[in-house]
């Protein structure tokens, strides 16, 4: 076979080579170790890493809560692949592994929940099994509404993202799904998209009981749910950390010029009027598609 013309990166400078594997991926970049020694060491250098980075990397390595020690801009990235809270621990951030996308969870601190600071209403409970030290509790309110903001600087360019509630559904649970709730994902005060959302899936018998009691007033609001909000049904599906979540929409993060716009993600049932309870909420999860 003849090679004439062709590259061979082995023949150049290693800080050629580092700036080449700069404009590839994290994951060429380390799937480059594997063809020559010279390949191998330029793709340790902090050029390339660098380039992987997040254009904000600095600030948010200042807010974590923990100090994020690092000998190398690839040992930094590494690090940030896996969940990092920051800004008092309000927040979760990390990138992915193999793409260098931002992504982040706000925490049900961070969000706005009507009534959240009425302990009639919800509980804030410390949580093991959470990415945060604590989520909230509903034990009893009639409006359920649940609000995040995001804005599209914080997130990687050009990319397709979804937010995701994270929740979970107690055994003492009532109420939750006699109205479907709706949840809306706007931008710039423009809706984007208008879904209706199912929490939970109770068992037969105790649906029944709930049928009977709210009777024809629960087939009516019912009705004007799916006629006023339009757009698909959404479930909870379970996840493998303990937790469900379900799908508030999805939107386009933009480019450089657009990168102020904010992202409103909500979910909720108000026209129902009835009590509710047995929902907890971790928080939204923004994380590219």
């Amino acid at each position: 076979m003849n090679n004439q013309g062709v590259l061979n990166l082995n023949m150049l400078p290693e800080d050629c080579v580092a700036i080449i594997l700069s404009l590839t991926s994290p994951s060429d970049a380390c799937r480059s170790t594997l063809v020559s020694s010279t390949l191998r060491s330029a793709a340790k250098s902090d050029v390339v890493w660098e380039k992987f980075l997040p254009s904000d990397y600095q600030d948010l390595v200042s807010r974590s809560i923990t100090s994020l020690k690092f000998s190398s801009k690839k040992e930094l990235y590494l690090r940030l692949c896996n969940p990092t809270l920051i800004d008092n621990g309000r927040k979760s951030f990390k990138v992915d592994k193999s793409s260098g996308k931002k992504s982040y969870v706000l925490s049900a601190r961070e969000l706005s929940i009507t009534w959240s600071d009425n302990p009639e209403n919800w509980r804030w409970k410390p949580s093991l099994k959470s990415r945060f030290l604590e989520a909230a509790k509903l034990r009893m309110i009639s409006r359920l509404e649940i609000e995040g903001k995001i804005r599209t600087h914080m997130l990687s360019p050009n990319t397709m993202y979804g937010a995701y509630l994270s929740i979970k559904i107690t055994h003492q649970a009532y109420g939750l799904d006699l109205i479907p709730s709706e949840t809306f994902l706007e931008m710039e005060n423009q809706t984007i998209s208008a879904n209706i959302a199912y929490l939970s899936f109770k068992d037969k018998k105790k649906h029944h009981l709930e049928s009977l009691f709210y009777g024809n007033r629960k087939q009516m609001v019912k009705s004007r749910v799916h006629t006023e909000g339009g757009g698909d049904e959404r479930i909870a599906r379970e996840r493998d950390d303990g937790w469900m979540e379900i799908e508030l929409g999805e939107f386009f993060s933009g480019d450089e010029e657009d990168d102020h716009r904010e992202v409103k993600m909500s979910l909720g049932e108000v026209k129902g009027y009835q009590l509710k309870g047995g929902l907890v909420s971790e928080g939204i999860e923004v994380r590219p598609k």
